[in-house]
């Protein structure tokens, strides 16, 4: 099982420490590095900025949201990407939901979800692959755009720049079974949103037959610290803040997966308060014993022990949020 930093993106503003962690990470063998985007600073910005300050460390998105950008947009991001790093980009893309896509990109949410991720796709792919021009006859990414308020002068184009890898590996952000489904087939990775290594299966059943070489790449709080509850509080937090505030109270795919993952009711409350404005109890409505599952909180001994789940599973890249060198240098020497 590889390792990755996982940065996230900015909150007020840009951290100072995101450079030095992920030149750390390198330095300690750790083979990739991810930044992502909300509603504020953007994926790939940050992540060519690292670039530009590291040498051998895979750069990946986790994620970029498909509604911030067209496709072909997306795909020379990556491919001026690729290029200027030598070859280390890894694009994970993830849809987000209505509340973003309507509310910040003024977009309609796909009323098809796996439609408009597979068209996305398939687009990305023809972009890096430079066969011919670049032709979709599709529902949500038509190319060209042939609207009812089309000139009807758009035509098929080639990217004028050759692209470095025309295999440039593209994972998926999914959660619901047929979103994991369609990932397994149509991409290359995966990356799951709060796995819990002892029950792969509430994502579905394809989990069961994942292909070979195909990278599965959950994201995880990773924090060494004597005391475990108060370790977990960070976890807490972010729990809350997506449960409750990441989309609409009918309409959540975090509270929903949340909700399958047994914690049904736990979800709903947690919505309830963060929704009304309580937010502070929303988070301590957040049980313990989810926070932790899907983590690796506590003292050194305690996260080897428990590092081992995550070995025997489909893992192949545990994509760290780790706040400090001493945690990354931890995991690195437990995962040796």
């Amino acid at each position: 099982m590889r390792l990755g930093l996982a940065l996230g993106y900015w909150g007020r503003g840009p951290s100072a420490d995101h450079v030095p962690l992920a030149r750390e990470a390198e330095r300690l063998g750790y083979d990739s590095v991810w930044t992502a985007e909300s509603w504020g600073s953007d994926a790939f910005t940050p992540l060519t900025w690292i670039a530009a300050q590291t040498s051998t460390i895979k750069l990946g998105t986790a994620v970029a949201q498909m509604a911030a950008r067209s496709p072909t947009t997306t795909a020379m991001h990556a491919l001026t990407l690729d290029h200027l790093s030598g070859g280390r980009m890894l694009l994970g893309l993830g849809l987000s939901g209505p509340q973003v896509v309507e509310g910040w990109y003024g977009r309609p949410f796909p009323k098809s979800p796996l439609t408009a991720t597979r068209e996305y796709v398939d687009v990305v792919r023809q972009v890096l692959r430079r066969e011919g021009p670049v032709a979709v006859d599709g529902r949500f990414h038509a190319l060209p755009y042939r609207g009812p308020d089309a000139t009807g002068l758009g035509k098929p184009l080639k990217p004028i720049t050759h692209p470095l890898r025309a295999g440039l590996p593209i994972l998926l952000g999914a959660e619901g079974p047929k979103n994991v489904a369609q990932t397994l087939r149509i991409a290359d990775g995966w990356l799951p949103l709060y796995w819990a290594p002892s029950r792969p299966e509430v994502y579905g059943p394809a989990v069961a037959d994942i292909p070979e070489n195909f990278l599965v790449a959950p994201m995880a709080q990773v924090r060494v610290c004597d005391d475990v509850a108060a370790g977990l509080l960070p976890v807490k937090a972010m729990l809350g803040f997506y449960i409750g505030g990441m989309g609409h109270a009918a309409r959540n795919f975090h509270a929903d997966l949340m909700a399958r993952m047994g914690y049904e009711e736990e979800a709903r409350r947690i919505q309830e308060l963060f929704l009304s404005g309580r937010r502070e109890e929303a988070v301590l409505a957040v049980p313990d014993a989810f926070a932790d599952e899907i983590s690796l909180v506590g003292p050194r001994e305690r996260i080897a022990e428990r590092l081992e789940l995550w070995r025997k599973g489909p893992v192949t890249d545990l994509l760290a949020l780790a706040p400090d060198p001493h945690t990354l240098r931890v995991l690195a020497e437990l995962n040796s």
